[in-house]
């Protein structure tokens, strides 16, 4: 039980839980959840952290067939720049480690951008906190339960 499906199972949505084998040697950890859950990438949402700068960081919610637009993320978040945080940041502020951060359940709640593009789907999938775990749920109960504003924030 990882705090990402406990925040879930608390707010009673409707979601599933979706488990593979994690490839330790996968290079992308979104292709490789696409690939084993017979998923398209366009339905697969990595959790990117952010830092705005004076230490204000945000989350970014993009599927992993794209890339973070930083400008548009900036722009979305009310701040000049935007730019991927460090790693170990990432990791301490979320309590989640790389390939397995999730919007949900993290440590501190942060300002969560998810693209616009999440609500072509009835569902899509996130990560559920740890590499080979996922969540699928409604876009829309991702937003209500992290608080999101939608945006264009993929290229």
């Amino acid at each position: 039980m990882t705090p990402a499906i406990i925040a879930a199972k608390k707010a009673k949505i409707d979601h599933k839980i979706h488990e593979y084998a994690h490839d330790t040697s996968a290079s992308s950890y979104g292709a490789e959840a696409a690939d084993k859950l017979g998923v398209p990438e366009t339905r697969i949402f990595k959790t990117l952290i952010i830092n705005l700068g004076n230490k204000d960081l945000a989350v970014g919610v993009v599927p992993v067939s794209a890339l973070l637009n930083l400008k548009q993320m900036a722009k979305a978040c009310g701040a000049k720049k935007a730019e991927m945080a460090d790693s170990a940041v990432a990791e301490r502020s979320t309590g989640y480690v790389l390939g397995g951060i999730s919007p949900l359940g993290q440590k501190k709640r942060l300002k969560t951008i998810i693209d616009a593009s999440a609500q072509d789907f009835a569902t899509i999938y996130i990560s559920a906190g740890r590499r080979g775990l996922d969540l699928e749920l409604s876009p829309q109960n991702l937003q209500q339960l992290t608080n999101a504003s939608f945006a264009n924030i993929s290229q």
